[in-house]
Protein backbone atom coordinates (compact mmCIF):
# COMPACT_ATOMS: atom_id res chain seq x y z
CA UNK A 1 0.00 0.00 0.00
CA UNK A 2 1.14 3.19 -0.63
CA UNK A 3 1.70 5.30 2.06
CA UNK A 4 1.01 9.04 1.71
CA UNK A 5 3.37 11.35 4.25
CA UNK A 6 1.19 14.69 5.42
CA UNK A 7 3.19 17.40 7.29
CA UNK A 8 1.29 19.51 9.72
CA UNK A 9 3.11 23.19 9.52
CA UNK A 10 2.21 24.57 12.78
CA UNK A 11 4.05 28.11 12.16
CA UNK A 12 3.24 31.33 13.80
CA UNK A 13 2.31 33.86 11.42
CA UNK A 14 2.20 37.60 12.14
CA UNK A 15 -0.83 39.45 11.01
CA UNK A 16 -0.72 41.58 8.04
CA UNK A 17 2.68 40.65 6.98
CA UNK A 18 1.93 39.02 3.86
CA UNK A 19 5.71 38.79 2.55
CA UNK A 20 7.01 37.82 5.68
CA UNK A 21 4.49 34.60 5.82
CA UNK A 22 4.93 34.03 2.49
CA UNK A 23 8.58 33.58 3.39
CA UNK A 24 7.44 31.18 5.76
CA UNK A 25 5.25 29.03 3.58
CA UNK A 26 8.22 28.62 1.55
CA UNK A 27 10.63 28.14 3.79
CA UNK A 28 8.56 25.51 5.57
CA UNK A 29 7.49 23.16 2.54
CA UNK A 30 10.59 23.21 1.59
CA UNK A 31 11.68 21.38 4.88
CA UNK A 32 8.54 19.31 5.02
CA UNK A 33 9.50 18.18 1.53
CA UNK A 34 13.10 17.17 2.35
CA UNK A 35 11.57 15.17 5.18
CA UNK A 36 9.46 12.69 2.17
CA UNK A 37 5.69 15.20 3.05
CA UNK A 38 3.81 14.91 -0.46
CA UNK A 39 1.07 17.73 1.49
CA UNK A 40 1.87 20.44 3.68
CA UNK A 41 -0.67 21.31 5.49
CA UNK A 42 -0.58 25.42 7.12
CA UNK A 43 -3.13 26.95 9.97
CA UNK A 44 -6.19 28.87 8.61
CA UNK A 45 -5.21 32.50 7.67
CA UNK A 46 -1.32 31.39 7.02
CA UNK A 47 -1.10 34.33 4.62
CA UNK A 48 -2.81 37.10 6.23
CA UNK A 49 -1.94 35.97 9.70
CA UNK A 50 -5.04 34.94 12.37
CA UNK A 51 -7.09 37.04 13.57
CA UNK A 52 -6.91 39.60 10.39
CA UNK A 53 -9.99 41.39 11.50
CA UNK A 54 -10.76 44.69 9.77
CA UNK A 55 -7.97 43.87 7.33
CA UNK A 56 -10.52 41.80 5.45
CA UNK A 57 -12.47 44.89 5.06
CA UNK A 58 -9.96 46.19 3.01
CA UNK A 59 -9.94 45.71 -0.92
CA UNK A 60 -6.09 46.65 -1.08
CA UNK A 61 -5.48 43.83 1.14
CA UNK A 62 -7.54 41.61 -1.01
CA UNK A 63 -6.20 42.52 -3.67
CA UNK A 64 -2.82 41.89 -1.64
CA UNK A 65 -3.21 38.28 -0.66
CA UNK A 66 -4.78 37.31 -3.75
CA UNK A 67 -1.51 38.78 -5.78
CA UNK A 68 0.67 37.32 -2.54
CA UNK A 69 -0.86 33.80 -2.86
CA UNK A 70 -0.02 33.50 -6.84
CA UNK A 71 3.57 34.92 -6.35
CA UNK A 72 3.84 31.89 -3.67
CA UNK A 73 2.96 29.26 -6.01
CA UNK A 74 4.90 30.36 -8.67
CA UNK A 75 8.19 30.42 -6.34
CA UNK A 76 7.16 26.64 -5.21
CA UNK A 77 7.23 25.77 -8.67
CA UNK A 78 10.35 27.34 -9.81
CA UNK A 79 12.54 26.20 -6.75
CA UNK A 80 11.42 22.35 -7.31
CA UNK A 81 8.63 22.05 -5.13
CA UNK A 82 5.71 22.70 -7.69
CA UNK A 83 4.99 18.60 -6.90
CA UNK A 84 4.29 19.39 -3.29
CA UNK A 85 -0.01 19.99 -2.46
CA UNK A 86 0.12 22.96 0.03
CA UNK A 87 -2.58 23.86 1.99
CA UNK A 88 -2.82 27.56 3.26
CA UNK A 89 -5.49 30.29 4.23
CA UNK A 90 -5.91 33.56 2.12
CA UNK A 91 -7.93 36.20 1.76
CA UNK A 92 -10.42 36.38 -1.33
CA UNK A 93 -13.37 37.65 -2.62
CA UNK A 94 -16.42 36.39 -3.91
CA UNK A 95 -17.14 37.14 -7.86
CA UNK A 96 -21.52 35.33 -7.36
CA UNK A 97 -22.41 38.10 -5.84
CA UNK A 98 -24.70 40.92 -7.54
CA UNK A 99 -23.48 44.55 -7.19
CA UNK A 100 -25.98 46.26 -4.37
CA UNK A 101 -26.00 49.89 -3.28
CA UNK A 102 -23.02 50.70 -1.42
CA UNK A 103 -21.03 46.98 -2.37
CA UNK A 104 -19.92 46.48 -5.50
CA UNK A 105 -20.39 42.70 -7.33
CA UNK A 106 -17.47 40.62 -5.87
CA UNK A 107 -16.03 43.36 -3.39
CA UNK A 108 -15.51 42.10 0.40
CA UNK A 109 -18.37 42.97 2.60
CA UNK A 110 -18.16 46.51 3.62
CA UNK A 111 -15.19 46.82 1.62
CA UNK A 112 -14.79 50.42 -0.07
CA UNK A 113 -12.82 49.23 -3.26
CA UNK A 114 -12.70 52.78 -4.49
CA UNK A 115 -10.85 54.47 -1.28
CA UNK A 116 -9.02 57.74 -2.46
CA UNK A 117 -5.58 57.93 -0.12
CA UNK A 118 -5.27 60.63 1.64
CA UNK A 119 -2.56 63.05 3.27
CA UNK A 120 -1.99 61.23 7.23
CA UNK A 121 -3.34 57.57 5.87
CA UNK A 122 -0.46 54.97 6.65
CA UNK A 123 0.72 53.01 4.03
CA UNK A 124 2.77 49.16 3.60
CA UNK A 125 4.38 49.15 1.12
CA UNK A 126 6.46 45.85 0.06
CA UNK A 127 8.08 44.52 -3.51
CA UNK A 128 8.13 40.58 -3.73
CA UNK A 129 11.74 39.15 -3.35
CA UNK A 130 13.58 43.12 -2.26
CA UNK A 131 13.28 43.52 1.41
CA UNK A 132 15.28 46.38 1.28
CA UNK A 133 12.40 48.43 -0.50
CA UNK A 134 9.60 47.40 1.85
CA UNK A 135 8.37 50.62 3.57
CA UNK A 136 5.46 51.61 6.12
CA UNK A 137 5.26 55.77 5.74
CA UNK A 138 2.59 57.95 6.57
CA UNK A 139 1.70 60.36 3.40
CA UNK A 140 2.66 63.41 4.15
CA UNK A 141 0.62 66.79 4.06
CA UNK A 142 1.86 67.25 0.14
CA UNK A 143 -0.20 63.95 -0.95
CA UNK A 144 3.14 62.40 -1.38
CA UNK A 145 5.29 59.60 -0.03
CA UNK A 146 8.88 58.95 0.07
CA UNK A 147 10.55 55.96 -1.33
CA UNK A 148 13.71 54.16 -2.15
CA UNK A 149 14.93 54.27 -5.59
CA UNK A 150 11.93 56.89 -6.54
CA UNK A 151 12.19 59.36 -4.34
CA UNK A 152 9.35 61.41 -3.96
CA UNK A 153 6.00 59.84 -5.18
CA UNK A 154 1.95 61.28 -5.64
CA UNK A 155 -0.11 59.27 -3.47
CA UNK A 156 -2.97 61.11 -2.30
CA UNK A 157 -5.94 60.95 -4.43
CA UNK A 158 -5.27 57.87 -5.82
CA UNK A 159 -6.70 54.42 -5.07
CA UNK A 160 -4.51 52.12 -4.15
CA UNK A 161 -4.33 49.85 -7.00
CA UNK A 162 -3.56 53.22 -9.09
CA UNK A 163 -0.61 53.39 -6.50
CA UNK A 164 0.56 50.35 -7.09
CA UNK A 165 0.64 50.56 -10.86
CA UNK A 166 2.47 54.09 -10.00
CA UNK A 167 5.37 52.42 -8.07
CA UNK A 168 5.58 49.45 -10.62
CA UNK A 169 6.33 51.59 -13.54
CA UNK A 170 8.71 53.64 -12.08
CA UNK A 171 10.29 51.04 -10.68
CA UNK A 172 10.53 48.92 -13.98
CA UNK A 173 13.82 51.06 -14.63
CA UNK A 174 15.85 49.62 -11.16
CA UNK A 175 14.21 46.37 -11.17
CA UNK A 176 12.70 43.46 -13.44
CA UNK A 177 9.04 42.91 -13.89
CA UNK A 178 8.54 44.26 -9.89
CA UNK A 179 5.63 42.70 -7.85
CA UNK A 180 4.23 45.67 -5.61
CA UNK A 181 1.99 45.28 -2.99
CA UNK A 182 0.10 48.82 -1.46
CA UNK A 183 -1.84 47.98 1.64
CA UNK A 184 -3.83 51.00 3.76
CA UNK A 185 -2.81 50.01 7.26
CA UNK A 186 -4.29 52.93 9.04
CA UNK A 187 -7.10 55.64 7.13
CA UNK A 188 -6.17 58.76 8.97
CA UNK A 189 -7.15 61.24 6.34
CA UNK A 190 -10.71 59.50 6.54
CA UNK A 191 -11.62 60.90 10.44
CA UNK A 192 -15.07 62.79 11.60
CA UNK A 193 -14.74 64.52 15.14
CA UNK A 194 -17.48 64.62 17.87
CA UNK A 195 -17.27 66.95 20.77
CA UNK A 196 -19.46 68.29 23.44
CA UNK A 197 -20.95 66.39 26.10
CA UNK A 198 -19.72 62.83 25.20
CA UNK A 199 -17.45 60.08 26.89
CA UNK A 200 -15.06 59.73 23.89
CA UNK A 201 -14.62 62.98 22.33
CA UNK A 202 -11.36 63.91 19.57
CA UNK A 203 -11.11 62.17 16.19
CA UNK A 204 -12.53 59.25 15.38
CA UNK A 205 -12.11 56.88 12.12
CA UNK A 206 -15.13 57.60 9.20
CA UNK A 207 -15.87 53.93 8.79
CA UNK A 208 -18.11 53.37 4.96
CA UNK A 209 -21.19 55.10 5.19
CA UNK A 210 -21.16 55.78 8.65
CA UNK A 211 -24.10 57.63 9.62
CA UNK A 212 -24.39 60.68 12.57
CA UNK A 213 -26.15 58.58 15.03
CA UNK A 214 -23.60 55.64 14.13
CA UNK A 215 -20.72 58.01 15.40
CA UNK A 216 -23.03 58.80 18.61
CA UNK A 217 -23.44 55.05 19.71
CA UNK A 218 -19.79 55.48 19.71
CA UNK A 219 -19.13 58.42 21.39
CA UNK A 220 -21.55 58.20 24.44
CA UNK A 221 -23.66 61.05 25.99
CA UNK A 222 -22.32 62.34 29.63
CA UNK A 223 -25.07 62.76 32.22
CA UNK A 224 -25.52 66.65 30.86
CA UNK A 225 -25.54 66.25 27.08
CA UNK A 226 -28.88 67.62 25.36
CA UNK A 227 -29.40 65.46 22.84
CA UNK A 228 -32.11 67.32 21.38
CA UNK A 229 -30.25 69.98 20.58
CA UNK A 230 -27.19 68.00 18.22
CA UNK A 231 -25.76 69.50 15.54
CA UNK A 232 -23.25 68.36 12.52
CA UNK A 233 -21.13 71.00 11.29
CA UNK A 234 -19.64 70.54 7.15
CA UNK A 235 -17.45 72.86 5.58
CA UNK A 236 -18.48 72.62 1.85
CA UNK A 237 -16.97 75.20 -0.78
CA UNK A 238 -15.15 77.09 2.34
CA UNK A 239 -18.46 77.79 3.49
CA UNK A 240 -19.73 75.92 7.42
CA UNK A 241 -23.32 74.63 7.36
CA UNK A 242 -24.94 73.67 10.46
CA UNK A 243 -26.94 70.62 10.42
CA UNK A 244 -29.93 69.79 13.63
CA UNK A 245 -30.09 66.88 14.34
CA UNK A 246 -32.34 65.07 17.26
CA UNK A 247 -31.60 62.49 18.66
CA UNK A 248 -34.56 61.92 20.57
CA UNK A 249 -36.66 62.12 17.36
CA UNK A 250 -34.36 59.54 15.18
CA UNK A 251 -34.19 56.82 17.80
CA UNK A 252 -37.60 56.88 17.39
CA UNK A 253 -38.29 56.23 14.00
CA UNK A 254 -38.72 60.02 13.07
CA UNK A 255 -37.06 62.71 10.62
CA UNK A 256 -34.94 59.53 9.40
CA UNK A 257 -33.48 62.47 6.97
CA UNK A 258 -31.52 63.91 9.54
CA UNK A 259 -29.62 61.11 10.21
CA UNK A 260 -27.37 61.59 7.23
CA UNK A 261 -23.57 59.54 6.09
CA UNK A 262 -20.94 61.75 7.35
CA UNK A 263 -17.88 63.02 5.18
CA UNK A 264 -14.66 62.68 6.10
CA UNK A 265 -13.72 66.31 8.73
CA UNK A 266 -17.46 66.36 9.58
CA UNK A 267 -17.73 67.93 13.40
CA UNK A 268 -20.89 66.58 15.21
CA UNK A 269 -21.59 68.92 18.44
CA UNK A 270 -23.42 68.03 21.70
CA UNK A 271 -24.28 70.27 23.77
Amino acid sequence: MTKLRIALAQVDATVGDLDGNAELIVAWTRRAAERGARVVVFPEMMLTGYPVEDLALRASFVEASIATLHAVAARLGAEGLGGIAVVTGYLDRRTDLAARTGLPAGAPQDANGDYVIGADDMLQISVWHEPDLKETLPVRPDGKISLPLLNDVQAAGLTPLELKDSITEKLRKYIADPRVTVVVTAMNSRRIFVTGEVLHTGPMPLLPHMTVLQALAQAGFTQFANPKAIYLLRTENGKQEKIPFNYKEVVKGNHPEQNIPLRPGDTVVVP
